[in-house]
């Protein structure tokens, strides 16, 4: 089913920055509403080898995270 909704330009803005290249304003909705997960009951079941891999790659999707953050915010500066 499809349905059809309004929203400001400024939400438009806000969601576009948001949407991936290959991505539908649909996917993004979906992606940015997502239930949260309760990440507390998987507390302690890594090694410290995978726990130190984890951390370190989600070091490197933090600073890429910064880069799509400030894209955003370029895009969102534009009149």
């Amino acid at each position: 089913m499809v349905k059809t909704i309004t929203i400001t330009d400024e939400a438009y803005k806000r969601l576009k920055a948001r949407k991936g290249k290959n991505e539908s304003f649909t996917d993004t909705i979906i992606k940015i509403t997502a239930p949260k997960i309760d990440l507390t009951k998987y507390a302690g079941i890594l090694t410290e080898k995978e726990a130190d891999k984890l951390e370190s790659r989600i070091a490197e999707l933090r600073k890429e995270s910064e880069l799509r953050l400030e894209k955003i915010r370029n895009e969102l500066r534009k009149p």
